[in-house]
């Protein structure tokens, strides 16, 4: 059984999506923040790979513009978090 482009690029698509939904349940169970933040950091990845399979898929070259902006602006969103959980463990804060 052989499969096409379409195909490969819909399974990959799918299996990006299953690994979304693995991280959100380790958004909702945690047990700490820095999980949390490792897990939207992953969906971010996993999002950005999407977006790329998709355009691909629909041969729109948007999709990838869109995909690189994301990118961008979600590297930039988990350093800032990263940034703000440091600076919440040094005044003795928890989590």
């Amino acid at each position: 059984m052989t499969f096409g482009p379409s195909e490969v690029l819909l399974i990959g698509a799918g299996v990006l999506s299953l690994g979304i939904l693995i991280s959100l349940f380790r958004i909702l169970l945690g047990p700490t923040s820095a999980d949390r933040v490792v897990a939207m950091d992953t969906i971010n990845t996993l999002v950005v790979g999407l977006m790329i399979a998709l355009g691909a898929f629909y041969r729109q070259v948007v999709f990838i513009d869109i995909a690189i902006v994301y990118a961008i602006l979600s590297f930039v969103t988990t350093i800032f978090i990263a940034r703000y959980m440091e600076q919440s463990r040094e005044k003795g804060g928890s989590d």
